[in-house]
């Protein structure tokens, strides 16, 4: 395992914490065994990386072997972390001093962390025995799956936060808002006729995509202007299929909306735009169950 120490604690919006690396292997050898009822969840669906965990961990069935700790939307510790997590953190490093922040896989055995790299967690969620025959990674499609991580990285997320950040020239902003539509388009044209992204089943693929949609929609749009939100929403196919999905219990139920909106204007720096009055999707219409109010 790495972990990357931090020199000093900075302001609340801008911290880091070490970057625990550990994988669970598939054997006792590994150190970390992907055996039932060691492994918890650490996450906030108020997060992007905590709500792709929290879909994927749903999708696999693994609430009984591997449960999950849910967070407040919003860190509730001075230094920008969650203080829940706080006993972990100093556990797993020595002298910690920094943020404790989620998402976070813990080892009930040793109360220490094995990882806080979401893609790692999910992968290795993915190697738990459990009652769900349908991998998030199906062999043979790795490729495909890790071409749409990239997508939705650089092509939805950055793209659209060049788009709207403050202070951005007109040139910029335009040339990010056209990376972002020609990766909109892309994903058009791959789902036009098909239910899902990869091979006509739901992968890690789709868990990736759908909150790469939730987050353009629900927070990235309310700093772009309303023609761009309006060309955006011309993606017919790509945002039936979020409002399907977002129908779908695994979804749909862990869809925080308060949580995204305030966890939102507690994090942004940038300024709003007349985007944030024209949402895409009524989220609230289409979803299926609702966050527990725990989390919130």
């Amino acid at each position: 395992m790495s972990i990357t120490p931090l020199a000093a604690v900075p302001p609340a919006h801008l911290v880091t914490a070490p970057d625990f690396r550990g994988r669970l292997g598939r054997d006792a050898r590994s150190g970390h065994y992907a055996v039932p009822h060691r492994y918890r969840l650490h996450l906030s669906t108020a997060c992007p990386d905590g709500l792709r965990l929290a879909v994927g961990h749903a999708l696999l069935g693994l609430a009984d072997s591997c449960p999950v700790t849910f967070l407040p939307a919003l860190p509730d510790g001075l230094d920008g972390g969650h203080a829940e997590l706080r006993p972990l953190y100093e556990a797993s490093a020595h002298h910690y001093r920094g943020p404790a922040l989620a998402p976070v896989l813990s080892d009930d055995w040793s109360g220490r962390i094995v990882s806080t790299h979401a893609r790692d967690i999910l992968r290795d969620l993915d190697r738990f025995p459990r009652t769900c025959k349908n991998p998030l990674f199906p062999p043979g499609l790795e490729s495909v799956i890790e071409s749409v991580e990239r997508m939705c990285a650089e092509g939805i997320e950055e793209a659209a936060q060049r788009a709207g950040r403050a202070g951005a020239g007109p040139a910029e902003r335009a040339a990010a808002l056209d990376a972002l539509l020609d990766t909109l388009g892309r994903l058009e044209r791959r789902l036009a006729g098909e239910e899902y992204l990869a091979d006509g089943r739901l992968t890690a693929a789709d868990v990736e995509l759908w909150v790469s949609l939730v987050q353009l929609d629900l927070v990235h749009r309310c700093h772009l202007d309303a023609s761009a939100v309006q060309r955006i929403a011309e993606h017919r196919a790509l945002w039936a299929y979020a409002r399907r999905l977002a129908g779908h219990p695994a979804f749909g139920r862990h869809l925080d909306l308060d949580g995204i909106a305030r966890r939102h204007q507690g994090h942004c720096q940038g300024l709003e735009a007349a985007g944030a009055a024209v949402q895409i999707l009524d989220w609230a219409a289409h979803v299926s169950g609702s966050p527990d109010a725990s989390r919130r």
